[in-house]
């Protein structure tokens, strides 16, 4: 990807705002519109902050989106909580994924999400 200069998104269509339960979809005209700015190119120029656990970058804004929807960190009321689900999500992909570590590179090993 580097080597072609190739953009990949990860764009989240499920839930924002809290777990199952107490939270909610994100809604489809949000989802839409990310998708035209990946589209349009507006996403490869936007503004970015760290999502430091899985080391993904996040954009700060894109116009006719709420910003806590762009962020899972904004949108839940209770930080606490988001933090305790955000180490549990890492740890069961960390379980997962040592199956497969002694057949991958450092590379790759050091992708994965970071406690």
């Amino acid at each position: 990807m580097a080597k072609n200069n190739v953009d990949c998104w990860l764009v989240n269509t499920g839930w924002t705002g809290g777990k199952f339960g107490t939270g909610k979809r994100c809604p489809l005209k949000y989802t839409r519109r990310i998708i035209d700015a990946i589209h349009s190119g507006e996403l490869a120029r936007a503004s970015y902050e760290a999502f430091e656990v899985f080391g993904l970058q996040v954009p700060t804004g894109v116009e006719g989106v709420p910003r806590e929807l762009l962020n899972p960190a904004h949108a839940w009321a209770d930080k606490g909580a988001f933090e305790r689900e955000v180490r549990k999500l890492a740890g069961m992909f960390m379980k997962a994924f040592a199956t497969y570590e002694k057949d991958v590179g450092e590379k790759v090993r050091a992708a994965g999400p970071q406690l």
